[in-house]
């Protein structure tokens, strides 16, 4: 079933921030996600939204998507992520056609 990383991020340290966007396109290509979208500013249509960023991967399976976050190379990068930016991720189950 095909699974989405849903991420809203709030960069407050661009430095930081800008470590994990270095790293990330190369550890994030030996997987099979695929970047759907990547928006630095988003239309907010309701509520409160104060996030800088969105950012939406497809992934075949809950399966390539675990490897990916869980795998060495990503952990040693996300920690650049996690350190300028407020980050709210979650993982959104697809309704695959059958």
């Amino acid at each position: 079933m095909t699974v989405y990383f849903v991420a809203q991020i709030l960069v407050d340290n661009a430095s930081e921030y800008q470590h994990y966007l270095d790293a990330c396109d190369a550890v994030f290509a030996r997987f099979n996600g695929e970047y759907l979208a990547v928006d630095p500013a988003p239309t907010v249509l309701e509520g409160d939204w104060p996030y800088t960023r969105s950012v939406l991967i497809r992934f075949p399976s809950e399966a390539d998507l675990t490897a990916w976050y869980n795998s060495p190379d990503y952990q040693a990068i996300v920690v650049h992520r996690l350190g300028g930016a407020k980050c709210d991720s979650i993982v959104v189950h697809g309704k695959d056609e059958g």
